[in-house]
């Protein structure tokens, strides 16, 4: 085979990747390790920041997106029984979309297959060759056949443990990391959501986030130890600590029923650099991971997207390789900037085991400063509906 473009990986940033690429007459093949319907079974954030809404208009999938997401102008964040909100619409004019990463998923797959474009699922042993030439090639097996793919460029969507950052020699990539001591407990419920906007908790027993995904869908988290099993929390046992860590006001207003699904989520600060070898580039946990305090995730590979998107196109439409060759570059400089905040509101609003009285009272400070003053609440806004492209 051969294609302009190879996608490995197709979960949402490999197909909007594909997708920008396809209106502008790039053909592009996506490789995908599972089947559609193991990936449209992931659950995962549902926060989109504006950046990421206008890509997928772009993208010309966007018309269920704009019908369906609820609009969110601000957030919550609690500290005990007090809670203050940050209203991103008054402060800089602009606000965050609600629309579940498993809808943006789906709307993708559905334009994909309109348009007759190329996607092979069920793929293994990926290997990606030559990418430190001008003739970088894929091999994979598929139905028990071995394929090849010659191509110009590969792009590196598949995650965190997939082959893409692999492929880079260890003697160019440099990796920094943050592990945190203590996940995230999460459920999905079919119960309405508590509150019409999004509430972060810290409390003496540990962080709370109180989500949704609709109106008739929630999705809760519990801060918890590296060592818990989402077995060893009942149902019942995960809403009582909920209501402990959310104010009283709002926990009399909860409305609990059976977890639909449950898992837990460690949480990593992560970023390799560069996210450029020849011909390959790293988009999203291919490259870099937050905490999902902040909702990031998702939108930093969209930033990625974005930066490779407009310099493949300026390769293939004006022969110009500043896009691409600066692509590493772009893409990191908003990475960590996405990477301190995410990094900086897990440290407000959790509870660590080393934490000191000091620490604490540090904490609390930051809290209440984010409270009383409205240019620290600018800050915060500005970097939560998501910094320019």
């Amino acid at each position: 085979m051969r294609s302009q473009v190879v996608i490995v990986g197709g979960g949402p940033s490999g197909l909007l990747l594909g997708q920008l690429l396809h209106r502008r007459g790039v053909d592009a093949v996506v490789l995908e390790r599972k089947t559609r319907d193991y990936v449209l079974g992931r659950i995962r954030a549902g926060i989109l920041e504006t950046g990421f809404v206008n890509l997928m208009r772009e993208a010309g999938v966007a018309e269920r997106l704009d019908r369906e997401c609820f609009i969110h102008e601000g957030t919550q964040i609690a500290d005990g029984n007090e809670m203050f909100s940050v209203n991103f619409q008054e402060l800089i004019g602009e606000s965050v979309v609600l629309y579940g990463q498993t809808e943006v998923t789906r709307d993708l797959y559905d334009a994909r297959e309109a348009a007759g474009a190329r996607t092979i699922f069920n793929v293994d042993d990926v290997e990606i060759c030559g990418a430190d030439t001008e003739a970088p090639f894929v091999t994979f097996t598929a139905g028990g056949q071995s394929h090849r793919i010659d191509c110009d460029f590969v792009a590196g969507c598949d995650g965190f443990h997939g082959v893409s950052r692999q492929t880079i020699p260890l003697t160019v990539r440099k990796e920094y990391e943050k592990v945190y001591p203590f996940g995230w407990l999460g459920i999905l419920s079919e119960t309405p959501p508590v509150d019409d906007e999004l509430i972060y908790a810290n409390s003496e027993r540990g962080f709370a986030l109180c989500s949704m995904r609709n109106a008739n869908l929630s999705r809760y988290y519990i801060q918890c130890s590296l060592s818990d099993r989402p077995e060893d929390w009942s149902d019942a046992a995960f809403w009582d600590e909920l209501r402990r860590r959310i104010p009283e006001h709002v926990a009399d207003k909860l409305v609990t029923g059976p977890s639909i699904e449950k898992s837990i989520a460690p949480l990593r600060s992560f970023v390799t650099e560069p996210m450029r070898w020849g011909r390959l580039f790293l988009c999203g946990d291919a490259a870099h991971i937050v905490p999902p305090t902040g909702a990031k995730g998702l939108n930093t590979a969209a930033s990625d997207i974005h930066y490779l998107y407009h310099g493949l196109m300026q390769f293939y439409e004006d022969k110009d390789s500043e896009g691409i060759d600066r692509y590493s570059e772009k893409a990191l400089a908003r990475i960590w900037k996405a990477e301190r905040f995410s990094w900086w509101m897990t440290t407000l609003l959790h509870r660590f085991p080393e934490m000191t009285e000091f620490d604490l009272k540090m904490q609390q400070a930051d809290i209440a400063f984010l409270r009383d003053n409205v240019d620290a609440q600018r800050v915060m806004a500005t970097n939560y509906v998501g910094l320019p492209f």
